[in-house]
């Protein structure tokens, strides 16, 4: 069942963090991307089939989860000059409002990150339904947006000798969720 059919009654749905990932790329120097990946992630959606918009998402990233395949840079992002995951140990995202965009939906939300918070928009698609050998039933959901790093306080950088800097400040983030459905 899609998310787009009606039927009646809401469920709810826990974000299974095995099989859920949430990924950002940036550029680094100017010229080259750099990826990364947050690898916890908890949260629930409770989802209206006959109303969509009427459907609500919690989430929270464990910052302390962050990897960026180079352990000195990922000690840089969880310090104080980016994250700082001693006194901001987690994302979080509360959505507030969604609404259909033909085949897909915007859903808006609260992205609070260290102790800003800021709307965003993910635009979002839904993947699917399905069984597990388990006898659980699983739904799916994609969704990007972008984000101004410097918009949550993350304004750390160093200028290049040659101009520009060391760390871009476009934020594209991009997330591949996959939730249990509660008993």
């Amino acid at each position: 069942m899609s998310i787009t059919e009606t039927t009646t009654g809401t469920t709810t749905w826990t974000i299974d963090p095995a099989h859920t990932s949430v990924e950002f790329s940036l550029k680094h120097l100017m010229i080259s991307t750099v990826r990364g990946r947050f690898g916890a992630v908890t949260g629930t959606i409770v989802l209206d089939e006959a109303n969509p918009a009427a459907s609500t998402v919690e989430a929270e990233i464990d910052v302390t989860s962050i990897d960026t395949r180079q352990e000195q840079r990922d000690a840089h992002l969880r310090s104080a000059d980016f994250f700082d995951v001693e006194t901001f140990p987690s994302i979080k995202f509360t959505s507030t409002r969604i609404e259909r965009d033909g085949d897909h939906f915007d859903v808006y939300g609260n992205l609070t990150i260290r102790d800003v918070t800021r709307e965003v928009v993910l635009h979002t698609s839904d993947e699917g339904r399905g069984g597990d050998p388990w006898g659980g039933q699983r739904a799916a959901f994609s969704a990007t947006t972008k984000i101004d790093r410097r918009e949550f306080g993350l304004t750390w950088n160093q200028a290049l000798e040659t101009g520009g800097v060391v760390v871009g400040n476009d934020i594209k983030i991009t997330l591949e969720v996959q939730a249990v459905k509660a008993a």
